[in-house]
């Protein structure tokens, strides 16, 4: 298939559930966490910290890299996720989850339970996340192929899966091996400092780069927004700076612009803000849209995403977004 005619978008990373809670401030505090980041704990911890509130779970399909794909799919271009579940009743919910968005399953099976993650959002809609990976941890080299990578023009890796460095660094080769795009989301802050100097090295391999400020900041160590973006701008030929309520900085060799955000900048939950975010930009950037639509439409899931609990935004949001494609 020649580059020019691939639209596949696919993703590799954790396959994971999402169990979303409303809980203050203090419950935040009292587990000892940053908010904001991401800490990696044991199933015991999260099945610990459920007992400690009164408030019943959302449970949706999850994962950074699953998230950007999932919007792909919906917005209507050919998608596939690759990772790893387990072989229980969340494995299955995930996996059925994938096809209803018409995003192709590209999953192995473990007799380990299916990762999972708590996400406690906190008034101001910030959301601080516990993740037991599971099944997902188990992700080996060997179990992802050069079929899975040949037919598609964007390779999507989550920040996530620098614990895995094996397998990341597997998938940037093939995705290189294939003529395929790479995609980079730093993820979080707190991976970016514990894994800042294997992203340092594998980030110049990586075509288009996707930071919020926190990552961006950890990552470049720059203080100022303009800083930081000169930084990413340097290492790859698309650099991307999410600057939340404030918009977006885009640079593409050279050509650099600013993107407002959508509606009001209200939000009820930002769980997937930026992995819906790169659903629309990466959906713009292989149907050749100005580096200006692009940003616009990403900034247009983004938004439809923190009006509802979750990263998975409803039909009618869909519908909106897509009226926005129309014209």
């Amino acid at each position: 298939m020649a580059e020019s005619s691939r639209r596949l978008i696919a993703g590799i990373g954790s396959a994971l559930v999402d169990l979303l809670i409303f809980e203050s401030d203090e419950f935040v505090a009292r587990t000892g966490a940053q908010k904001g980041g991401m800490t990696l704990v044991d199933d015991a911890y999260i099945t610990n910290l459920l007992s400690q509130t009164k408030n019943k779970p959302a449970i949706v399909p999850g994962g950074s890299a699953c998230n950007t794909i999932l919007g792909a799919g919906n917005l209507g271009g050919p998608a596939r996720f690759m990772g790893k579940r387990g072989d229980d009743e969340m494995g299955l919910f995930f996996e059925n989850s994938l096809k209803a968005s018409h995003v192709e399953p590209r999953l192995s099976v473990s007799s380990s339970p299916t990762g999972r993650v708590l996400s406690v959002i906190t008034p101001d809609a910030q959301r601080t996340m516990f993740t037991c990976l599971g099944a997902s941890s188990e992700s080996t080299a060997d179990e992802v192929d050069v079929q899975d990578f040949a037919d598609a023009a964007v390779i999507h890796i989550e920040g996530y899966l620098l614990f895995n460095e094996s397998l990341m660094r597997r998938a940037v080769e093939l995705a290189k091996q294939t003529n395929a795009r790479v995609s980079l989301d730093l993820a979080s802050f707190t991976v970016v400092n514990a894994k800042r100097d294997i992203l340092m090295e594998l980030a110049s391999k990586v075509d288009i780069l996707i930071a919020n400020e926190d990552e961006a900041s950890a990552f470049t160590g720059m203080k100022t927004e303009h800083e930081a973006m000169a930084a990413l701008a340097a290492l790859c030929p698309i650099a991307v700076h999410k600057l939340g309520k404030r918009g977006s900085i885009i640079s593409r060799i050279g050509e650099t612009i600013t993107v407002g955000i959508k509606g009001d900048g209200s939000a009820l939950d930002t769980t997937g803000a930026g992995d819906l975010w790169a659903a629309g930009f990466l959906y713009g950037i292989i149907n050749g849209f100005s580096l200006e639509r692009c940003g616009e439409l990403a900034s247009a899931c983004g938004y439809e995403v923190c009006q509802v609990q979750g990263a998975s935004i409803p039909a009618d949001g869909w519908k909106r977004i897509k009226a926005l494609l129309a014209n």
